[in-house]
């Protein structure tokens, strides 16, 4: 609805329907937690039990384009936001019928139609989802609100306060609640936080910010119309202080050994449903015989929400991996015929990429740290923001989660963001964003959601910048389930991945080897998007294969022409994708020449070198006519001085070596 009142209007069928919704949310957990002693149910069940005025008092005042985030004791907001009983039961249950297709089960319920953004079980892993939701609002010039519910617990992640600060800084138009329960699972308040006043923090950022008694409903309906109200007006956020207690366990494995029987029983005399129950009758708004007439009709709907979900279906196990990625992919870019030749560098390269993007699609913004007014730590977005302005070349703080979970939410919403993170190690601060949203979502959600985000950053060593700035963990990524990842080491594809990673529907990520900034070179003045799924042949020979990706392709391209002159030739495949390999180019290639070498940046143990090595002994060992080798970083931090940093990684004379040692080994 829109909010035009401040006051909630308390007649016969609007309590009534206050009632019912609590008692409809109590009576489902309660059926919950038998399901679950039967076995049901299993993993966690975390019940809202005692809290439910807070979701039952501002949820339905939403509109149907407004959007929620949830934690992951979600399953009164999933109801009141209007999410059908039976399948979110049958997600607990873990079955196809259920509301992400049993892939989420109690802690993630998803439903795109109810614009229903999922439970999170990560504490405070929403935020920063939200604000970008609320980005993408702000920029579409949409009049949506995004509601982020979190529990008290979650103000102490880093993600909480750079995500305040980030909603602040661009005047979001989020509703932020905190559901203050008392307890971080088993931990008071006044243990874990320095500053008990939750509002505290968010008035600290410049959010306007109001307690209330989330026990009490009608409060906290008002609340939240207020709240509203002034976020329509302003378009800046509000956040929200519920002060509530949960009378059951943080979850189904909880003795409570951190709080009293008595205590649990005082704030019961204070619950919300028998609270507003009281004063219904005593001021005669509502009869007993009501109760009980809504009692039933919960029980009714409880019993039809269990039988759909009993006689619901498994998963097939053979689909077990559908939705991992999109099945909907774009047509790979037609190939143009190259043009004139200019001379520019892979700086410039990626620059004209990102520029083409922009153009192109009103959609695309980028955002980091430092990539307007500074131009870029390497210099790439420099003259950027004089040419699309501050709403597209958007500098963020030092707060790679907050930024990358932004971006995140931002492409859920429909924008299209490249998300700048200045180097790889610093991506590790967003490795929760990445991995836990980014990766998982589509998959977690049945196909509902998915995160067609771009995130570039710089990797590799070379520049004398030490162990935190230095190292080449693009590896890990690919280990990750539910990402692309990129590696360009020519000019063509630093301008031309880009826009083609931007039409995929799931998270691209771009690792942009830092010694190849500076490289010239030339590149068709026609030069456009380029295909990302296949690996390509830079040398070619008959002897052996060097595979390669990223910063070590030229020294891998220079190793095979010095090994002309031992009367060795080999094939240079520059991988391009490191997640999913393109192994038809691999193997074929193997086939061929009967011997493998592997020049990878990262470190030896459990690196891409090694996934490669297995799979090549997997699918052609007996096409092998030497044992598989490698070249990688050496065990080490990345040194600063400059002769032990070269020594630290791959270098064209080790390659060499290791190419010749691998001609003369036998099988």
């Amino acid at each position: 609805m829109t909010v035009t009142s401040l006051k909630p209007h308390l007649d016969h069928a609007h309590v009534r329907s206050l009632l019912k919704d609590m008692i409809r949310i109590r009576r489902f957990e309660d059926k919950c937690a038998e399901l679950y002693t039967q076995q049901k149910i299993r993993g966690f069940l975390h019940l809202y039990d005692g809290e439910e005025a807070i979701a039952a008092g501002i949820i339905p005042l939403l509109e149907k384009k407004d959007r929620v985030v949830a934690t992951y004791r979600e399953h009164g907001h999933a109801l009141a936001r209007g999410i059908p009983m039976g399948p979110i039961l049958a997600e607990m249950y873990g079955k196809a019928e259920g509301c992400a297709g049993g892939r989420g089960g109690s802690m993630h319920l998803f439903s795109k139609d109810h614009n229903f953004y999922g439970g999170n079980a990560i504490v405070g892993g929403g935020l920063p989802m939200a604000v970008g939701l609320g980005l993408a609002d702000r920029m579409a010039k949409t009049d949506a609100i995004t509601v982020c519910f979190f529990g008290e617990g979650a103000v102490a992640e880093g993600e909480f306060h750079e995500s305040m600060n980030l909603a602040a800084l661009w005047n979001l138009p989020v509703l932020f609640v905190c559901e203050n329960n008392g307890y971080a699972m088993g931990s008071a308040i006044g243990i874990t936080e320095s500053q008990t006043e939750i509002c505290a923090k968010a008035r600290s950022y410049n959010i306007e910010a109001q307690h209330v008694d989330g026990m009490d409903i009608v409060a906290t309906e008002a609340a939240g119309r207020k709240a509203l109200k002034s976020i329509a007006e302003t378009g800046k956020p509000y956040f929200l202080e519920c002060q509530t207690y949960r009378f059951r366990a943080h979850s189904m494995f909880d003795a409570q050994l951190y709080r009293s029987k008595e205590e649990v029983a005082e704030w019961r005399k204070r619950g919300p449903i028998v609270r507003f129950q009281a004063w219904l009758e005593e001021a005669r708004l509502l009869h007993a015989d009501e109760v009980d007439e809504i009692t039933k009709e919960v029980d009714a709907e409880i019993a039809d929400a269990v039988s759909f979900a009993e006689v619901a279906n498994d998963e097939p196990v053979d689909s077990l991996t559908r939705y991992v990625m999109s099945p909907d992919r774009p047509k790979p870019p037609a190939r143009i015929e190259p043009g004139k030749l200019i001379t520019t560098t892979y700086r410039e390269a990626v620059k004209a990429g990102i520029v083409d993007a922009m153009t192109r699609d009103e959609r695309v913004f980028l955002m980091g740290e430092d990539v307007g007014r500074y131009g870029g730590c390497y210099a790439v977005s420099k003259g950027l923001l004089d040419r699309f302005g501050p709403d597209r070349i958007r500098d963020t703080p030092l707060s790679e989660s907050g930024f990358t979970g932004a971006g995140i939410g931002a492409a859920m919403a429909g924008m299209r963001p490249i998300v700048e993170l200045m180097t790889v190690n610093f991506s590790l601060l967003a490795l929760d964003q990445i991995l836990n949203t980014a990766a998982t979502m589509r998959h977690m959600s049945n196909n509902q959601f998915g995160v067609p985000v771009v995130i570039r950053m710089a990797t590799g060593a070379g520049k004398q910048l030490a162990a935190q700035h230095s190292h080449s963990l693009e590896g890990w990524y690919a280990h990750i389930p539910g990402l692309r990842v990129l590696a360009p080491a020519t000019l063509e594809d630093a301008r031309g991945m880009l826009w083609t990673a931007l039409q995929e529907p799931d998270p691209v990520l771009i690792f942009e080897n830092v010694m190849l900034y500076n490289k010239e070179g030339s590149l068709a003045e026609n030069a456009g998007p380029v295909d990302i799924d296949h690996a390509a042949l830079r040398h070619v020979g008959d002897d052996l294969t060097l595979i390669t990706y990223g910063g070590s392709v030229d020294k891998t391209i220079e190793a095979a022409r010095a090994l002309l002159y031992d009367g060795i030739s080999a094939d240079v495949i520059d991988l391009r994708s490191l997640r999913p390999l393109d192994m038809d180019t691999i193997l074929a290639s193997v086939r061929k020449t009967h011997r493998a070498l592997i020049v990878d940046e990262g470190w030896r143990s459990g690196s891409l070198a090694a996934e490669i090595g297995m799979r090549l002994a997997e699918e052609a060992f007996f096409d092998l006519d030497a044992p598989l080798a490698r070249v990688c970083s050496e065990e080490v931090p990345i040194p600063y001085a400059q002769h032990l940093e070269r020594a630290a990684i791959p270098q064209t004379d080790k390659i060499v070596a290791a190419a010749k040692n691998l001609m003369r080994a036998k099988p």
